[in-house]
């Protein structure tokens, strides 16, 4: 006897447990990047703060690290300290409201891979200790992949 397979609606795939997690994880490190972009409020006004996070970054970085933060991060830095601030409390504010999830997990991927590379430690075992790490880029992975049609979200 062949068992038919019932297609689900778009409205019913965004139902499930599944979806709940993963609304719920979208929630959670919408709270942390909220937290990490009220930290950096002041780059706005100073983007010294951020040049002086650079040239602790630099110490004992690896020889591609200091290329990166020498030719990019630091020419970039009036750029950057505004930039980095404001791109961290929109994705708080997309992930958290579920506002466009996928295209906000997206470059926050992005965001935090910059992170990483920047400050050398994607290439070292603290990157798979850090919490801000391979777990977060995980999640956001997830949510870029799968973050559509996910319950309580202002745009689907």
């Amino acid at each position: 006897m062949a068992t038919a397979v019932r297609g689900r609606s778009p409205r019913a795939a965004g139902s499930g447990a599944a979806s709940w997690g993963l609304r719920l994880m979208a929630v959670m490190v919408g709270v942390f990047f909220l937290s990490m972009g009220l930290n950096k409020v002041a780059w706005l006004a100073d983007s010294s703060i951020l040049m002086h996070k650079f040239d602790l970054f630099l110490k004992g970085a690896p020889p591609a690290t200091q290329w990166y933060i020498d030719t990019i991060a630091k020419p970039g830095v009036p750029v950057f300290a505004r930039i980095v601030p404001i791109a961290e409390l929109s994705t708080a504010a997309a992930l958290i409201l579920g506002f466009w999830v996928r295209l906000a997990a997206a470059l926050a991927l992005l965001m935090v891979l910059n992170f990483h590379v920047a400050t050398g430690e994607l290439f070292t075992r603290e990157f798979l200790l850090d919490g801000a790490g391979l777990p977060l880029l995980g999640a956001l992975l997830a949510l870029a992949i799968a973050g559509g049609m996910l319950p309580w979200t202002v745009a689907k």
